[in-house]
């Protein structure tokens, strides 16, 4: 619940209905939109704050905020309005009310097709962004809120993220989130694109691992090995991890910016890895309790276990209640192809009871080819990383190519339209 006390009665012509929480930027507010009977998150910063950032930072908190606002994505945060009233520059925006992945991972480890799910949509996000010319530069946990529509996610503060540039931002609040940031943001240097890679990187390494990538017991440790030390391989602390995902893994992480891939490679590879999880094993322990019932892993046997657990685990990071729909049974377990369903049994015509029901015997053949088949995915992406690497045209062309498709596919339903009409 917002906080009713101690917050202005309204800013611009939006009134105040509680604090939500404070940062280093500023306060957010909850806020309703008399205009159109919408509540909103309203983010402030005191103009005196922006000035001293230097003599440009209120033209550009408004520049980079109206250029966020641009942003129509389902995995960013819609900005409605920007502007300045009683001292305050203010971003009207979406109202979230979902939990951030902070609070799911605080939980521990997260199952891996959760984690390469959010992961993707993360990263289809800054595809997003990037291509249109916008770089986050606070890729945290605690900016990626889970609205609970089916875990989809939404990536909150641009604009604000953009506020104190490496030339004026105080120390304090360069380092406000240093176990996320990339060694060229750390290092105060000019960013782009790749500098959100790092920190997805380092988003996901600790969502499979329940461990920060980068850790320290005080800033400038922690700074130190952003900078200069590889953290601890993830399959170390969970070796069940896909060994393509270790490797795209790397790649993220990788302290020269050139060695990353863009966020849309990069969607496209975890949405391939996708298919190819395993089915989960034990967690390794994490740095808090694990909060997943034991009933989660009573559920039954077989192919009902996969589905059953997955769902459940599922359920139980975002909050709700298992209603399992087609789109998460399919995410959490893609049917085997070749595989057929059995043919119902007979009914005797005096029926016993029931005996409790024996799961199929697993066809190895099919296994066989289903194993060799996520081996030859992850290689695959492999391949493609490296292939990219050493030819970053490729990477334009493939963005050319979608431009020419979605254009043609524009062309065509108009061409339409106009014989019909």
């Amino acid at each position: 619940m917002p906080d009713l006390t101690h917050t202005p009665p309204k800013i611009g012509r939006y009134e105040i209905l509680g604090e939500i929480g404070r940062g280093a930027m500023g306060t957010v507010y909850q806020a309703r939109d008399p205009l159109i009977e919408r509540t909103v998150a309203i983010k402030t910063v005191a103009l005196t704050q922006l000035r001293q950032e230097g003599a440009d930072a209120e033209a550009r908190f408004l520049r980079e905020a109206q250029s966020a606002g641009r942003l129509s994505h389902p995995n960013i945060v819609t900005i409605y309005d920007v502007g300045e009233a009683d001292g305050l520059a203010y971003i009207a925006m979406e109202h979230l009310s979902g939990p951030t992945l902070r609070d799911l991972m605080d939980k521990g480890p997260m199952p891996l097709e959760l984690a390469l799910d959010t992961a993707a949509q993360m990263a289809e996000a800054l595809a997003f962004a990037h291509e249109h010319g916008v770089i986050h530069r606070d890729i945290k946990p605690a900016n990626v809120v889970v609205t609970g529509q089916h875990g989809r996610i939404k990536l909150t503060d641009f604009g604000i993220a953009h506020l104190a540039n490496a030339e004026h931002t105080h120390a304090g609040q360069m380092l406000g989130s240093p176990r996320y940031m990339s060694p060229e943001q750390a290092m105060g240097r000019e960013v782009d694109g790749r500098s959100d890679i790092f920190s997805l990187g380092a988003m996901l390494y600790e969502m499979l691992t329940g461990q920060y990538a980068f850790d320290g017991d005080s800033l400038p440790t922690i700074v130190y090995r952003v900078i200069n030390e590889a953290p601890v391989a993830a399959s170390t602390l969970r070796p069940q991890l896909p060994a393509g995902l270790c490797s795209l893994l790397a790649h993220m992480l990788s302290k020269a910016p050139h060695a990353r891939p863009d966020a849309r490679t990069l969607a496209h590879a975890l949405g391939a890895l996708a298919p190819a999880a395993p089915a989960q094993g034990p967690t390794p322990p994490s740095r808090t309790p694990r909060l997943l019932p034991a009933v989660a892993f009573g559920a039954p046997v077989g192919v009902l276990l996969l589905v059953g657990v997955g769902i459940i685990v599922i359920q139980h990071f975002l909050g709700r209640p298992p209603a399992a729909p087609l789109s998460t049974l399919q995410a959490v377990a893609p049917p085997l192809s070749g595989s057929a369903e059995p043919a119902p049994p007979a009914v005797p015509e005096n029926p016993a009871p029931a005996p409790a029901a024996v799961p199929p015997t697993p066809d190895p053949y099919l296994a066989g080819l289903d194993r060799k088949r996520a081996e030859l995915r992850l290689r695959r992406t492999e391949l493609l990383l490296e292939y990219t690497e050493r030819h970053p045209d490729v990477v334009q062309i493939d963005r050319q190519l979608e431009q020419l498709r979605v254009e043609r596919r524009k062309y065509l339903r108009q061409r339409g339209r106009d014989q019909e009409g």
